[in-house]
């Protein structure tokens, strides 16, 4: 079986799990440079007003330095704004009718009350969860050096981009009645959706 490239993202889209859940080994880039309107720091929820970012506050490079590439395992996170109590309030009240949030609340709740100072490592704590949450058994080793073209890789780096636009299957969501089916969003819309089913869903994708 293929090993896939990932890049590590913020509770990350749908179609990236799917590619998970395929390959028994993923690599995580561990050596790229931060990059902006990327899932590194924000995910999209369905809110009750329709789809909905929650974007990671990150404390930024003096003005002297902005031009200066950050690796993405050096950016830390602006803990001054309550944004993981913001976060988890609006992960509650999009979710807290949907089938399975109660399910899985008392996993995820702990990532939402301690204190990180580094996104990357934060996000690879939420990466860790989610697999765990999907059940899965996955040969995870992060990258030593940072490959343009990387060989014996399936190169999936780019699914971290925040601008793409995937179409994937249907399934029930909660304000779907409203708002119309909307794709993509963030692994914890399904989880939340569909639950234990998860990982069949990704499978038959």
């Amino acid at each position: 079986m293929k090993e896939i490239l990932v890049s590590l993202p913020y509770f990350g889209p749908i179609n990236q799990f799917q590619q998970i859940v395929k390959h028994q080994k993923v690599w995580i880039e561990n050596e790229d440079n931060f990059q902006k309107q990327t899932y590194r720091n924000r995910m999209y929820i369905y809110g009750a007003n329709g789809k909905l970012s929650l974007n990671i506050p990150i404390k930024h490079l003096p003005k002297a330095e902005e031009k200066v590439h950050q690796k993405y395992y050096d950016v830390k996170i602006d803990n001054e704004d309550r944004w993981q109590s913001i976060h988890w309030k609006s992960l509650k009240t999009a979710y807290q009718t949907s089938p399975f949030f109660e399910f899985y609340e008392d996993d995820l709740a702990p990532l939402f009350t301690t204190k990180f100072t580094y996104l990357y490592e934060f996000n690879y704590q939420c990466f860790l969860k989610v697999l765990e949450c999907l059940q899965l058994e996955v040969d995870i080793s992060k990258t030593s050096e940072y490959e343009k073209n990387p060989k014996n890789k399936l190169d999936l780096r780019y699914l971290s981009n925040a601008k793409t636009k995937i179409q994937i299957p249907e399934y029930i969501q909660v304000f779907q009645e409203k708002y119309g089916f909307i794709s993509n969003l963030s692994i914890l819309d399904l989880l939340f959706n569909e639950g234990p089913n998860s990982a069949e869903y990704l499978r038959n994708m």
